[in-house]
């Protein structure tokens, strides 16, 4: 595990590494990658994070977030991926602390995909806006995000999928959902598709809703309280963030944390 408490430049190696963020000040990362590299970053604290990441061609990188920071922090992101490289960023925010993060990835060349996707639980104000952007021929974005939220929480999420002139045979697609489980909290998903070019594949799904009150109760008739039924609702919308990542010692961990977390709703 490395700490990172000032700015720098990291090349990640082969295979899995994992780092701590944890500042008073702001700081600045930069990520690069070749070859096939997953990451894992744990954030504690720093109120402002300025990320750059790149994907050389070829590469397939995975990057998981963990946001534990009790302290608000704003977080400001530009990933580029190069020819028939893989990205993929997955952000688990399930801390007790205001978050606002604005993300933009570029696929600059023929054959780069990008999959950003978020499992948010949301208590406090959750504020999102993340683009990705087909600059070249066959190139594949997409987006997943998830969240529960809860009462007096605030989720907002501005998901825009951008193909311009010249990417032909290129898609993107997106995925919002949030669920909520009583009166009090506000969830709002801007689901964006900006498409500049004809030969094209494009798509969006978005939902904002209240548990089934048929579900709840299909639940409780198998036996589990109302408190248990939402645990169980809250888990199975949040633990697949934790896949983006192979070792499965750290899965375990993070489902823990996460099982904890929600336990205390």
């Amino acid at each position: 595990m490395i700490e990172v408490h000032v700015n720098q430049d990291i090349a990640l190696p082969h295979g899995f590494s994992e780092y701590v963020i944890e500042s008073e000040r702001d700081l600045d990362l930069t990520f690069s990658g070749s070859g096939k590299c997953q990451a894992f970053i744990r954030i504690r604290k720093c109120p402002n994070l300025r990320i750059r990441t790149f994907t050389d061609a070829g590469a397939d990188i995975s990057y998981l977030f963990w946001n534990d920071s009790d302290t608000p922090i704003t977080a400001d992101e530009s990933h580029e991926v190069m020819a028939d490289a893989s990205l993929k960023i997955a952000y688990g925010e399930c801390n007790h602390a205001e978050t606002k993060r604005n993300v933009w990835v570029a696929l600059r060349q023929n054959g780069a995909y990008a999959l950003v996707s978020s499992a948010t639980l949301a208590e406090d104000k959750k504020n999102t806006r993340m683009e990705v952007v087909n600059y070249a021929p066959h190139t594949v974005g997409e987006m997943k995000n998830f969240a529960v939220v809860l009462k007096g929480g605030n989720f907002f999420i501005d998901a825009i999928g951008k193909i311009v002139k010249g990417a032909y045979a290129s898609e993107s697609h997106q995925t919002s959902r949030a669920l909520c489980f009583e009166e009090g909290q506000n969830s709002e998903i801007i689901p964006e598709l900006l498409i500049d070019e004809n030969d094209v594949q494009a798509s969006h799904a978005m939902s904002i809703g209240r548990m089934d009150d048929e579900q709840l109760y299909y639940l409780q008739s198998r036996g589990l309280s109302m408190r248990q039924s939402i645990m169980l609702m809250s888990t199975g919308y949040l633990m697949p963030i934790t896949e983006f990542i192979d070792d499965e010692g750290l899965k375990e961990k993070l489902k823990s944390e996460m099982e904890e977390k929600i336990a205390r709703l």
